[in-house]
């Protein structure tokens, strides 16, 4: 059996990408709303997304509404892919279905 994906093992990254998968494919979520939903601070949840961001997992989108900043994020295809994997992996090894 292949190890699990470390980028995504991690409790903090295993909840954010849990949280965008559960978003329809090209749905986003702002920063605030996923921070607010995992409880996060800010830094902590900025340096796990920047780790999924550079394995190709999370697509991060910065904008403006007027003259505030506003962030949005999105699982990409790979992320997807990756988190779909993962748990597929977590089935196996707990005894399920694959």
């Amino acid at each position: 059996m292949d190890e699990l994906d470390p980028v995504i093992h991690a409790s903090a990254r295993l909840r954010i990408t849990a949280v965008l998968a559960a978003l329809t494919a090209g749905d986003r979520m702002s920063f605030p709303r996923l921070q607010e939903l995992l409880g996060m601070t800010a830094g902590n949840l900025s340096t796990h997304l920047r780790k999924l961001e550079d394995a190709g997992y999370v697509e991060v989108d910065k904008t403006f509404q007027g003259r505030s900043p506003a962030t949005y994020l999105s699982l990409s295809a790979a992320g997807r892919r990756a988190f779909e994997d993962y748990t597929a992996q977590l089935r196996s090894l707990l005894g399920g279905e694959p």
